[in-house]
């Protein structure tokens, strides 16, 4: 259904001049974008593209926001029967919704002759946004209105907010939105409605769902109203960029200062060339931030191995504990205790589990340590909206099954406490360690884990949804971790994910890192065995 962001009242304002960014005030008053020579030569070919869906990898400054800004006022001045229409523009951040915006008004007043047709200032409004569980949320947006009866709103880059919206969307730097697919689901949405969308972005990695955006149209999966245009920074300075920036700044444009300033832009990456070919050539790197490159991920999945999957529905937690504990048991013999066939009588095994109670997945993974110290995943185990007690059956039924068994660490961070102090009750505080997953704990497992696979030492299940969690570890502020967003499950959409198998594999490897050792006995003849605890009462 097509609906309208309908501001509250109460909240709509005015923006003053002074409120712009930098970037919107050094435009020179007599700047007229409608000039011959305003734009670039790639500028001019983006705008010139009129396909429903259009994606532009670019290298950065390379000016496609700014042309983009210049069409869609062209776009949004004008009448419905001259192909007028409403534009949505979806920054990765508010401040640039609010620069975009700015162009807009900047170039209105030219294009539009502002004052003659009414078109309003910058106004910034709140409106209320409803989530897809009926939650509603108050979103901030600028505007302009046109005469035409249309206009152009920046909006923050939440997904709800332009599900059924009809116009034009530009997504800004879509790779680097909180939740990349999510917003790109959204707009993807608008087609239905005969919309446009237009999404631009430098790369940020190639696991990075604008990266498979891109990959997508270039093989033909939308079809031929779908294009992809790459501007890159080399092509930015062939068409004129120093010039321009001379022309801003107030530099004599020379050969000479051309060389330089483009040898000091490149050589500003240091040894960082696939940082400086992603951001100025448009080439996605394995990862930006991303601390396990993709080729290590896809050398250490070195066969198909089981993912066994557990997912119950709502009602299961509203049956008797009997019939819980029943289905439980059922499952195991059924389903886990088969897979024991595929684990090394001869290796020390450790397990690793994040645990995840509603919206995520439980994960626990194996791994058997070889003579050479390598890492073996022979399975892995997911539950999804599992209560706590069959999670709890469950897992005991798994440490039964593992054959040299030398310890577990849990996530005992929030909710996963009170499984991991049972667990270790029953198993030993010793064997199980219960873990506070935070950044300190991160800092000192997770390069370890990284390092592994730099090494090639793990061996584990060739899995859609076990390669993008372990792409999902990124270096934030220096330290590998699992950044707090959330990603769609590949195999059920509904679902989602957070980087679970790459947490329980960490915790694996810190199980590993601190096995128990093997408890030998001796045969002494009969003797009375007293516990610490049994010891202790009877002193009193």
């Amino acid at each position: 259904m097509i609906k309208e962001l309908k501001p509250r009242a109460d909240t709509v304002r005015v923006v003053e001049w002074d409120e712009l960014p930098e970037s919107v005030k050094q435009i020179p008053a007599d700047f007229n974008p409608l000039e011959d020579g305003v734009l670039m030569k790639h500028q001019g070919e983006w705008c010139a593209i009129e396909a429903a869906l259009k994606v532009c990898p670019k290298g950065r400054r390379t000016g496609i926001t700014f042309s983009e800004a210049l069409d869609d006022t062209l776009i949004a001045a004008s009448r419905k029967e001259a192909g007028g229409d409403n534009i949505y523009y979806i920054p990765d951040a508010k401040e640039k919704g609010l620069e975009f915006i700015g162009y807009c008004a900047h170039f209105a007043r030219v294009i539009a002759e502002a004052q003659s047709m009414g078109i309003s200032k910058i106004e910034q409004f709140l409106f209320e946004d409803q989530q897809d569980d009926g939650s509603t949320q108050m979103i901030s947006a600028y505007r302009i209105r046109f005469s035409s009866g249309f206009s152009i709103v920046a909006l923050s880059s939440r997904p709800a907010s332009i599900r059924g919206l009809q116009g034009i969307v530009v997504i800004d730097e879509a790779a680097f939105h909180a939740n990349v697919q999510a917003v790109l689901d959204a707009a993807t949405a608008l087609l239905i409605w005969g919309g446009k969308i237009r999404v631009i972005s430098s790369h940020n990695g190639k696991g990075n769902p604008f990266n498979q955006l891109c990959l997508d149209i270039a093989n033909g999966r939308y079809g031929s109203d779908a294009v992809v245009y790459t501007a890159t920074f080399d092509d930015a300075v062939r068409n004129g960029l120093f010039e321009r920036v001379c022309l801003m700044r107030g530099w004599t444009a020379t050969g000479e200062a051309k060389k330089s300033w483009y040898s000091k832009i490149r050589n500003a990456y240091g040894p960082r060339k696939s940082a400086m070919r992603e951001e100025l050539d448009a080439i996605p790197r394995d990862g930006n931030g991303k601390s396990i490159p993709g080729v290590w991920i896809d050398r250490a999945m070195k066969s198909e191995k089981p993912i066994l999957r557990l997912r119950l529905d709502d009602d299961f937690v509203r049956q008797s504990e009997h019939k819980r504990d029943d289905f439980a048991k059922g499952w195991i013999k059924a389903q886990l205790e088969p897979l024991a066939d595929l684990l090394d009588p001869r290796l020390q095994t450790v397990f690793g589990m994040d645990f995840a109670r509603h919206r995520n997945f439980t994960i626990v993974t194996p791994l058997q340590v070889t003579q050479s110290l390598g890492r073996v995943a022979p399975f892995v185990l997911e539950l999804q909206n599992v209560p706590s007690r069959q999670q709890e059956q469950i897992l005991w039924a798994f440490i039964g099954l593992l054959p040299m068994f030398r310890g577990g660490s849990m996530d005992a961070t929030g909710p996963g406490l009170t499984l991991a102090e049972y667990t270790a009750d029953k198993f030993g505080h010793d064997v199980i360690h219960q873990i506070t997953l935070n950044v300190k704990w991160y800092a000192e497992f997770m390069p370890k884990m990284v390092q592994r696979f730099e090494d090639d030492d793990y061996d584990l299940p060739r899995d859609v949804n076990v390669e993008e969690d372990l792409r999902a570890v990124e270096n934030i502020d220096g330290i590998p971790r699992v950044p707090e967003v959330n990603s769609r499950d590949l195999k059920e959409p509904e679902l989602f994910r957070h980087g679970d198998f790459a947490i329980s594999l960490v915790l694996a490897e810190h199980a590993a890192m601190n096995m128990t050792a093997p408890i030998e006995y001796e045969s002494g003849g009969a003797r009375e065995i007293i516990t610490e605890m049994e010891g202790f009462m009877n002193g009193y």
